[in-house]
């Protein structure tokens, strides 16, 4: 294939690094238990970088680069600062077929909108990071495209899915979720009801089928993932249920999607999204408190937020981590009466502050 086609007054060319020109490899896709959707590469320079192959998740491209350039260490990658300890990049219009950069954005016919996303870390973050990182990428061996088993099952048409979801009869979708194919989109479509409690019931059924797919398709799942992560960070997208999805879908297969929880962290900046993200957090929690109990100092703070919404779900988490130290903070809001919501088997239950404030006492 040559090189270096004129198309109009730029021409079609092999991707560099932005931080140092040197080309750089075709991005591979790594064999970790949790599936890796976006594949990833490193320069001789240090820097690493995550292939979006629609170009339309560049928020997720940019925490793949940064997980992966952190060793896959999630708890590392939140605690960096953009600016202070790496630098970030993107190349648009990537060909990942081809690994070729065409500025017109079009291709043998073909519409090209794949982006490069890169993340160059300072010294000191390298010297931690660089070995493991390159040893990763070595081992990566040709991805191999899981497909989903052949349909041989009960299939459900919209209306039944949409009447077991409503009468919480959630077996008969889990037993279907390997061959209805259509299932995981027939969920998805009840997140947008207007009934709270029915969505919370569809986005459990999701979680529970999502888990039982995973087993064997663990890259469809975290596919779905991302997609829900987009609809939130994208302002133009509807997020009706997507955090009560994510939770469910986590809390189901903690074993291969607890590595999403931190995304959630990056919600609690958002006055209007940080209720929702504690009661998510809270959710996942009460499954596996391990996995978020060294960040309680971290939640403490917003027992005592302006919005009782937040004081109340911080409460709720604070106390399925069994966080010993706010006994204290937790009987000042034993008072409050503001009522909020709580799902559980199947019930969105409404409680004042102090209820949730005591029952989570009661659990310390």
């Amino acid at each position: 294939m040559r090189e270096n086609k004129l198309l109009g007054r730029e021409y079609i060319k092999r991707p560099t690094c932005p931080f140092c020109g040197m080309m750089i490899e075709k991005p591979k896709e790594l064999n970790l238990r949790r599936a890796n959707e976006m594949p990833v590469g490193v320069c001789s320079c240090g820097a690493v970088y995550a292939c979006d192959v629609t170009g339309h998740n560049l928020g997720s491209a940019q925490i793949e680069a940064l997980v992966f350039g952190c060793n896959m260490d999630w708890d590392l990658a939140w605690n960096l600062a953009p600016g202070e300890d790496y630098t970030e990049e993107q190349i648009e219009n990537y060909d990942y077929v081809n690994h070729l950069i065409v500025p017109g954005g079009v291709f043998e016919g073909r519409r090209i909108s794949g982006a490069l996303f890169f993340v160059r870390f300072h010294e000191d973050v390298l010297e931690v990071t660089a070995d493991g990182v390159r040893k990763k990428l070595e081992t990566a061996k040709p991805p191999v495209r899981e497909k989903r088993k052949p349909g041989t099952g009960k299939s459900y048409t919209k209306k039944e899915v949409e009447d077991l979801v409503k009468s919480y009869k959630l077996d008969p979708l889990i037993e279907a979720a390997q061959t209805d194919r259509k299932m995981e989109r027939n969920l998805m479509r009840l997140l947008y009801s207007a009934d709270p409690e029915f969505r919370h019931r569809a986005a459990e059924a999701l979680g529970c089928v999502s888990a039982k797919i995973a087993a064997d398709n663990p890259s469809s799942i975290s596919k779905l993932l991302q997609r829900l992560f987009t609809s939130i960070s994208d302002t133009a997208a509807s997020s009706w249920g997507a955090f009560e999805a994510i939770g469910e879908i986590i809390r189901h297969k903690l074993d291969l999607f607890a590595g999403y929880i931190p995304e959630l962290y990056q919600f609690l900046g958002d006055e209007t999204r940080r209720a929702i993200t504690l009661r998510t957090l809270g959710s996942i929690a009460g499954e596996k408190p391990d996995l978020l109990r060294k960040h309680t100092l971290h939640f403490i703070p917003y027992l005592k937020d302006q919005d009782p919404a937040v004081r109340g779900y911080a409460a709720h988490l604070l106390g399925n981590l069994g966080a010993t130290e706010i006994k204290k903070d937790l009987e000042q809001l034993r008072e409050e009466t503001v009522r909020i919501e709580l799902y559980e088997n199947g019930i969105l239950e409404k409680k004042t502050v102090g209820q949730i404030a005591a029952e989570a006492h009661a659990r310390l």
